[in-house]
């Protein structure tokens, strides 16, 4: 007895001692943001379980998967309330969507199925087993031309379709949530190929990189800012601070691309020849960043673009 005090009190000093019994449930745990956001967690000793498909690549959580829990959504609401009801997490992150640019007609059935009816039957299997708090993930192309609503394309309207999905469940049911629209992400080790993984990819190589004009904006937010404001989001809603709200988890300091290539030459050292114009903007191209979001209370970004290209370097 006098032992288990010792123990007892030794953990009540613990910085992680509040997630030691928070259990938290996650999907697009595989991705980048969302294995981030997966290791956070296990830092915090919190018990991390992982939707994921049959199909998943789970490179991304290779050195952590023995530490996890995972299951397999099917394609049908049954898995994941078989899930959901064994796990009863505190919380649930929806991170999983199918991101296409510009989508073909064929892309169509798999948008739907990917970014709407997967999160229909999460949240149904939610409120059928009494899970109350859901942190959803959105996008800024939410809002072309600084619109209330105006999607930039399909992928961002399933977007929209899917929060307005949610509003019911949160009329009809005790849901609790909130939605997370991102900008542009980074970070070390990010394989999917977005621009700076398209630079790394032609530093030092006499072969021009065909881009655009160049005069959009981008407004990028490191990886481990996007984690926290995730964190914080969850600690926010469990709390009853935040409910039926969405915010903008935004640098604040938008970019144009020309800028930020020639930042990330100047950093990196690297030779990298540029083709601008050497393709056509995309059809509805951003070109001015959606700047009228609220940003969440307690966030903001801490890592500057220099430092973050610079941990790019360190680490890649």
């Amino acid at each position: 007895m006098i032992l288990w005090k010792i123990i007892k009190a030794h953990l009540i000093k613990g910085k992680n001692v509040k997630y030691m019994s928070f259990t938290v449930l996650i999907t697009g745990g595989t991705g980048f943001i969302g294995s981030n956001l997966v290791r956070e967690y296990l830092k915090r000793n919190a018990e991390v379980h992982l939707i994921i498909r049959e199909e998943s690549n789970l490179t991304q959580i290779a050195d952590v998967k023995s530490k996890l829990h995972l299951h397999i959504y099917d394609g049908r609401f049954d898995s994941l309330d078989i899930a959901i009801q064994k796990i009863k997490p505190n919380v649930v992150f929806h991170l999983a969507s199918l991101y296409i640019t510009e989508h073909q007609p064929g892309d169509i059935t798999t948008l739907i199925q990917s970014n709407i009816t997967f999160g229909t039957h999460l949240v149904e299997a939610m409120v059928k087993n009494g899970v109350k708090h859901l942190i959803n993930t959105g996008t800024s192309w939410q809002h072309y031309h600084n619109e209330s609503y105006n999607p930039v394309n399909l992928y961002a309207a399933t977007k929209e379709a899917f929060e307005k999905i949610i509003k019911y469940y949160v009329e009809s049911y005790e849901l609790k949530y909130t939605t997370l629209k991102l900008f542009d992400t980074y970070g070390p080790n990010d394989p999917r190929k977005k621009l700076f993984y398209l630079l790394k990819q032609r530093s030092n190589t006499s072969q021009p990189l065909d881009m655009s004009p160049g005069e959009q904006q981008i407004d990028i937010v490191y990886v481990d800012d996007v984690v926290k404001a995730f964190i914080i989001a969850a600690d926010s809603l469990n709390k009853g601070l935040i409910n039926q709200k969405y915010f903008a988890i935004s640098s604040g300091n938008p970019i144009r691309l020309r800028d930020l290539i020639d930042l990330y030459k100047e950093i990196m050292d690297v030779e990298l020849p540029i083709n601008w114009g050497g393709r056509a903007y995309r059809k509805r191209e951003v070109m001015e960043t959606w700047n009228q979001g609220e940003r969440l209370p307690g966030w903001e970004p801490k890592v500057s673009l220099t430092e973050g290209i610079l941990a790019l370097n360190n680490k890649n």
